[in-house]
């Protein structure tokens, strides 16, 4: 079961999903959220593939970014405006079966639609995502005033 924070305007909602192995603590940012995330924070994204699901990956280059690969049949390239590349952080699935950036190419940051600040997958096992710097200091007082473990490892009935 997943329970999601969600922190919108002055109210705390939990909700609660099931069919997912992690739990996840995210912040839904405004609708400039592009804006608000950085080079490796952990982010939600649109599936490129099937717009009706959502992918947990770590931002990892932005417009700009010139895009180099270590197969030499591969030409390099550059983002372009708005278009932001991301990666799976399981290091153990190979590329295809990661369904990242390296799968489906660039992605656009209007597809990001929140940066992940926490997890949690059990009672004991759960802490704050490492992400940027910058995110970290932005999300620290979220997670001092607003985090209830005890209360997210309750199974709530959303």
């Amino acid at each position: 079961m997943i329970v999601l924070l969600i922190h919108l305007e002055k109210k705390t909602v939990i909700v609660s999903l099931l069919k997912l192995l992690i739990v996840l603590l995210y912040l839904l940012l405004a609708y400039t959220i592009y804006r608000r995330v950085f080079i490796g924070d952990v982010v939600i994204v649109k599936d490129p593939e099937n717009s009706d699901n959502y992918l947990v990956r770590r931002l990892s280059a932005i417009e700009g970014y010139e895009m180099v690969s270590t197969d030499e049949k591969d030409e390099s390239f550059v983002l372009e405006k708005d278009q932001c590349w991301v990666l799976s952080d399981n290091d153990t699935m190979k590329p295809k079966e990661a369904n990242d950036s390296r799968t489906f190419g660039p992605v656009p940051m209007t597809d990001i639609v929140s940066r992940v600040i926490y997890y949690l997958r059990t009672a004991v096992d759960h802490g704050p995502v490492q992400n940027s710097r910058f995110s970290m200091q932005k999300d620290s007082p979220v997670l001092e005033v607003e985090l209830d473990v005890d209360e997210m490892t309750r199974s709530p009935k959303a």
